[in-house]
């Protein structure tokens, strides 16, 4: 299947957010599917906020490391592109393209101090322009559009979520990324609102996945959460070790 089939598939396609080759490795060994690069992990492995700090230059070694070291489809996490022009943001997605990278996120909001929404139309404007240059190019990667009304905890999330997933929809976007919705009556409508596969993410309150594919959802995503539970034990196995005076619990 190629990466937009699995969007298509029976149950939701599972995707598995890495950082680095050895989370990549663990994915792989575990049956997934695909992996996608996650923002958050990434920049934090290299001692930065999430938000666009880590530099493009910086993001493209560590997606080439992974794409050589795997078989799996890999999309990677664009955030808003690295730009607010579309060319440039194009040519991110081109070079990332000849990594054999075949997904992108990107995300309609940015983070300066703090983070805010795009302009709709604007937004919608640049995913045409950029769909506009990668199809010249002859490159065919799979753009899921992030849009953040719930992760900003809009007031009317579901309505804004709405019109923006329309406007991006006739953009060109491939799939529709929507980060901490968590009610079902809310994701049920967000689905059915949209032509375009509906990618959900690893929230408290989000229900199990048999529910989610019930509910029509076609990709689930794990975001940082796991990296964050990572190192939050690696920090209570090193206390332990640190009280014990002694390795023996590490075995």
């Amino acid at each position: 299947m190629t990466f937009k089939e699995l969007h298509y598939q029976e149950n939701p396609l599972l995707l598995a957010n890495v950082w680095d080759v050895p989370s990549t490795k663990v994915a792989e060994r575990l049956g997934f599917q695909a992996v996608g690069t996650s923002s958050w992990a990434v920049a934090a492995l290299l001692g930065y906020k999430d938000g666009e700090n880590i530099s493009f230059s910086e993001l493209e070694f560590i997606v080439k490391r992974i794409a050589k070291n795997t078989n799996l489809p890999l999309s990677v996490d664009l955030e808003s592109g690295y730009s607010r022009n579309p060319r440039e943001i194009a040519e991110h997605i081109k070079r990332l393209a000849n990594l054999g990278v075949v997904g992108i996120n990107l995300e309609d909001s940015v983070s300066d101090d703090s983070r805010i929404l795009l302009d709709a139309d604007d937004f919608a404007h640049t995913i045409k322009e950029i769909k506009a240059i990668l199809k010249k190019g002859n490159i065919d990667i799979f753009i899921n559009v992030r849009t953040d009304s719930f992760l900003l905890g809009s007031p009317y999330a579901t309505e804004e979520s709405k019109r923006r997933i329309s406007l991006y929809e006739h953009a060109g976007a491939d799939g529709i990324f929507v980060p901490c919705i968590q009610i079902s009556s809310d994701i049920q409508e967000i689905v059915t609102s949209t032509k375009l596969p509906v990618n959900v993410l690893c929230m408290p309150d989000i229900p199990d996945f048999d529910t989610l594919n019930e509910l029509g959802v076609k990709r689930i995503s794990m975001g940082n959460f796991l990296f964050d539970q990572m190192y939050s034990k690696y920090e209570k196995s090193t206390a332990l070790l640190l009280d014990q005076r002694s390795f023996k619990s590490v075995f």
